[in-house]
């Protein structure tokens, strides 16, 4: 039985439901996702972990997550020489997953870091990269959408990219050759400014034999920035790596005199780490070039320090490495409260350069991104085609649902682990130096 208010009531919301149908379309991909899969009832029913030969000194640590509505979410949780760890770690955490719903994805990341006893730290934080990248690629996919629209929609229209200095040519399918000359070295940034690239960065603390003499990398480095400089012109920018290979004292006269060569920063011009933040308040007085670290920090609880004090100007968070998408958000919104710009550390695979890409799409502070990968026609194999894509130094925003690649487990079981050494760095009398 309907009285006035029931009638009126019903009348005036089929009217709207189809006012909105007509907006959408009767073929509105969001429609036909929303009936192909119910959100409310999505639940994961397994975990898989795959372990990739990445053709170099690494190994690729992916995991699948699959669900009861036919969807799979991908994730990375790359760790330089401790892949089998981080494997391990994310297939602790299956048994705490099976059941869940994979769309409550702040409540499981809190879960997960915050039940065991002992959190924190590289390979456990690596884990929970890979689990919440993986649920962000579910949720847009159930929707239908990329994963910046989920976090907001896009604070630009394209991303600006960095690269390295690169490499000359392709010896086998994943190998390269780098230059053999001071010569060829310098041509090869003029070649990358002529191919449209506005920022790249180089090695200026040269190593040889895996020696560290400090004061010889402090002169072939700065002589080295400047004819680089000189070849590119005064308007390209440089970034200058040092990796944390200097100590203090070195630190300190190495970002003093590149300064008049205007780097766009000097990056770990020191052990910038949060057990030795007096070294980066020291570093910080005594120079005035821009300075950026982060790349080895896993939490926002260490980069705070860093921006709170305006120790540095670029802040690197790793997204496979500080806890995956959800976190690396609060780490740019943490920065941005004291106008610290946000540059993503990322040389790993597409998945890591993806869910880079859309921190930054929607993130106004993080404004330019490491590429590690994206020029190897490898991806395109392992990911059904999905090559990352970027044309003159700038990348679009992606459109697919969720991520936006999947991993063929085919063409990763062709590329199985393979155990690689890490390699230390010694000084003349044979001590182990930073790496």
């Amino acid at each position: 039985m309907f009285n006035r208010r029931s009638f009126l009531t019903t009348g005036i919301a089929a009217a709207a439901a189809s006012i909105g149908a007509k907006a959408l379309g009767a073929d509105s991909g969001l429609t036909a996702v929303q009936e192909k899969h119910d959100v409310r009832n999505l639940r994961i029913t397994d975990l898989r972990t795959f372990l990739v030969d990445a053709g170099n000194d690494e190994n690729y640590v992916y995991v699948k997550l699959y669900t009861n509505q036919g969807i799979t979410g991908l994730g990375e949780g790359t760790l330089s020489g401790k892949c089998l760890t981080v494997a391990t770690a994310i297939g602790e955490l299956k048994r705490h997953l099976i059941g869940k719903d994979p769309t409550e994805i702040e409540r499981l990341w809190q879960d997960i870091f915050r039940g065991p006893r002992y959190r924190g730290g590289p390979v456990l934080m690596s884990a929970l990269s890979a689990i919440d990248i993986a649920l962000w690629d579910i949720l847009g996919q159930v929707v239908g959408l990329p994963i910046w629209r989920l976090l907001g929609g896009k604070a630009r229209d394209k991303v600006r990219l960095y690269c390295h200095e690169g490499y000359l040519e392709r010896i086998s399918h994943r190998k390269k050759r780098r230059a053999k000359s001071p010569e060829e070295a310098l041509d090869l940034w003029v070649q990358k400014k002529n191919e449209g690239w506005t920022c790249v960065k180089g090695g200026f603390f040269p190593v040889s034999n895996n020696a560290v003499d400090m004061r010889k990398a402090v002169h072939e480095g700065v002589e080295e920035l400047a004819k680089v400089r000189e070849a590119v012109g005064p308007d390209f920018d440089i970034i200058v790596e040092i990796h944390g290979k200097a100590t203090p004292p070195i630190a300190v006269e190495f970002c003093n005199r590149v300064e008049p060569y205007r780097p766009l920063w000097v990056e770990e011009a020191s052990q910038l780490e949060s057990e030795v933040w007096p070294e980066v308040r020291q570093l910080r007085a005594q120079t005035r070039v821009p300075l950026a670290t982060g790349e080895r920090l896993c939490t926002r609880y260490e980069f705070a320090p860093l921006c709170s004090e305006r120790l540095v100007d670029y802040i690197m968070p790793d997204v496979v490495h500080v806890g995956g998408i959800s976190e690396m958000r609060k780490i740019c919104a943490l920065a941005d409260t004291f106008r610290v710009e946000v540059s993503p550390h990322n040389p790993q695979s597409e998945v890591s350069t993806l869910a880079s890409l859309h921190v930054c799409a929607c993130t106004p502070n993080s404004t330019l991104l490491e590429i590690g990968s994206g020029q190897d026609p490898f991806w395109a194999d392992l990911f059904y085609g999905g090559l990352f894509s970027y044309e003159r130094g700038y990348a679009p925003l992606p459109e697919k649902p969720g991520l936006g690649i999947d991993l063929d487990e085919t063409v990763a079981a062709k590329f199985p682990y393979q155990e690689k050494d890490f390699r230390s760095l010694r000084f003349p009398d044979g001590a182990i130096s930073d790496r």
